[in-house]
């Protein structure tokens, strides 16, 4: 049984201005499918590699599979289709599959514009891949396809949805196979050395109206710190890597295990070997103000934190469940503690207006991060927000949801023109950093790491790749009337075809009750969301760091989390 998993071709510039993301996800699934005796799994990376159609073709002609798989976040769905076709085509019997985010509750229109997939993979990957993989093996595929639990595929030109399968309990179970990726190509920037993207947790407790987290792993599920650690040793010893970040969006959520991780690197030496960075929420830095020394003599040296706006309305419509004054502070105690602080905010709703982007700038010199990123709303077709928008989302091209181009157009001004400004914002922001701190900051490692993110971001200028200004004629005020975004128009959207109902994938999550925002003045840090209770000792019933200013990175299908839009 020969298996090739598929990385698409598709590039924005977002997050891969800071270097080359290694596909986690690869090494999640192969690493299952292997401790089950399936040894003959190959991954083709189009996208590191940039390969052409003919190329990736080619490949798949030589090695002649049975089976091949492919992930998509939204914005690369088009290209998965596109790679899934050229893979019926150069190998006919083989079975197709599609794994990720966008198959898992969009896969009804998924199923309808490219029926050349003969399955999609709905939710967490590496068991529901293995039972496809042993009914294709069995030649059972076609009369006992509809036993698979978590795929949906066509049958006589109707969507079949199997129902879901129940999320993998114990997670230290998944042994990721790292030496299926060639680890010379995945480099990060900022510091020059080898990445990558292990995980210590999947899915999140929290119900932010713009996030898939929560939707995507339903339960909320913490590995064995000792055995992240194991993972995080081997790639550092066997695969030289030197910086990785935790894919989870917030691994910070059970303080009792992130803080055994951290001593366990502590105990391992590993901090002078390999430093790191996270995603996390405000509430964590607050709560955990004490520990922020300990945190950075383990090696964690960036954390992007998920402020999102700078006006107290926008966090309530994004049930950040944080304050403005609450944000403020958590960057201050980070740089206190010697922890390069990211700020992201998220702009580009239909109420943003010129003096909006102005106050977002003005915000961020007042609370002075080391670094800012201005990501535009993307409104995943799945989500909450998506829903209460409305009509008011007009472009259906999925290919361009990817935190960089204005999906959504203001009220007040056009998409130009909310470009425009925010390339301000960063001009602004960056030269100030670049002339007046960076330099002269006094911890050498700080510094150096600093300079680095600055050289992935002039690289990334010059280039023109920085969020696609080059695709999009984009050089400077000037040009704005000559901006073209490219969308397709011909894309279409109807929630009733495209979206799953639940329901009818028998598809269930379990989250917490919404809780109510401390006030901005609280004397008392709340724990994770405004609570506050911790997670500790006992689990709860239930349960894509964005690097360089670059928007979220994630990918699924494996391990590695969904991104945050």
């Amino acid at each position: 049984m020969r298996i090739v998993l598929v990385h698409p071709n598709y590039h924005s510039g977002g997050a891969e201005i800071a270097g080359n993301w290694p596909p986690a996800w690869v090494a999640y699934l192969a690493g299952y499918l292997k401790a089950d005796g399936y040894d003959d799994v190959t991954f083709i990376d189009a996208m590191t590699d940039h390969m052409t159609d003919e190329q990736v073709g080619d490949a798949l002609r030589r090695l002649q599979p049975d089976i091949v798989g492919a992930t998509a976040i939204t914005p690369a769905i088009y290209e998965a289709e596109r790679l899934l076709k050229l893979a019926k085509e150069a190998c006919p019997r083989a079975v197709t599959v599609l794994g990720g985010i966008h198959g898992t509750f969009m896969y009804p229109q998924v199923l309808a514009e490219a029926p050349w997939i003969d399955a999609v993979v709905r939710g967490e990957g590496e068991q529901v891949l293995l039972d496809l993989v042993r009914c294709v093996e069995d030649g059972r595929w076609m009369e006992e396809r509809a036993k698979v639990r978590g795929i949906a595929y066509l049958a006589e030109g109707k969507v079949v949805a199997t129902p879901a399968a129940p999320p993998i309990k114990d997670i230290d179970r998944i042994k990721p196979d790292w030496d299926i990726l060639d680890w010379r190509k995945y480099l990060y920037i900022p510091t020059g050395r080898r990445v990558a993207i292990p995980n210590m947790a999947r899915g999140c407790p929290f119900t932010c109206s713009f996030c898939s987290q929560w939707m995507f792993w339903r339960d909320y599920r913490v590995r064995d710190p000792k055995k992240v650690v194991d993972e995080i040793q081997e790639l550092v010893e066997k695969h030289d890597v030197g910086f990785f970040i935790l894919a989870d969006e917030e691994p910070t959520i059970h303080k009792k295990k992130f803080v055994e991780f951290c001593q366990e690197l502590i105990d391992r030496g590993l901090p002078d070997k390999v430093q790191w960075g996270i995603n996390t929420r405000v509430t964590d830095i607050l709560r955990d103000e004490a520990l922020l020394p300990f945190y950075r003599q383990a090696g964690l040296v960036h954390i992007s934190l998920g402020t999102e706006a700078a006006a107290q309305l926008k966090l309530d419509r994004f049930n950040k469940e944080t304050t403005v004054a609450q944000n403020r502070k958590a960057i201050q105690l980070l740089k206190a503690a010697g922890i390069v602080s990211e700020a992201q905010f998220i702009v580009g709703l239909e109420n943003e207006t010129v003096e909006t982007l102005e106050e977002t700038y003005r915000m961020a010199r007042d609370w002075n991060p080391d670094m800012a990123n201005w990501a535009m709303y993307t409104p995943w077709p799945f989500s909450d927000l998506f829903k209460e928008l409305g009509d008011k989302v007009e472009v259906f091209d999925f290919s361009k949801y990817n935190f960089v181009t204005p999906i959504m157009k203001p009220d007040s001004m056009d998409r130009a023109t909310l470009l425009d400004r925010t390339m301000a914002n960063y001009r602004r922001f960056y030269m100030r950093k670049a002339f007046l701190e960076y330099p002269f900051t006094r911890d050498r490692r700080r510094r150096s790491y600093l300079l680095g993110c600055l050289k992935a971001f002039l690289k990334s200028g010059v280039q023109r790749t920085f969020y696609d200004l080059g695709k999009v004629g984009y050089w400077g005020p000037q040009t704005k009337k000559n901006v073209d975004f490219h969308f397709d128009g011909t894309r279409q959207f109807d929630a009733r075809k495209a979206v799953a109902a639940p329901h009818n994938a028998m598809w269930k999550t379990m989250h917490r009750p919404k809780v109510k925002l401390p006030a901005a003045n609280a004397a008392t840090a709340k724990a994770c969301g405004g609570g506050t209770e911790q997670l500790g000792g006992e689990e709860p019933a239930r349960t894509p760091f964005k690097a360089c200013g670059g928007g979220a990175s994630h990918l699924t299908g494996g391990a590695s989390a969904p991104p945050r839009g």
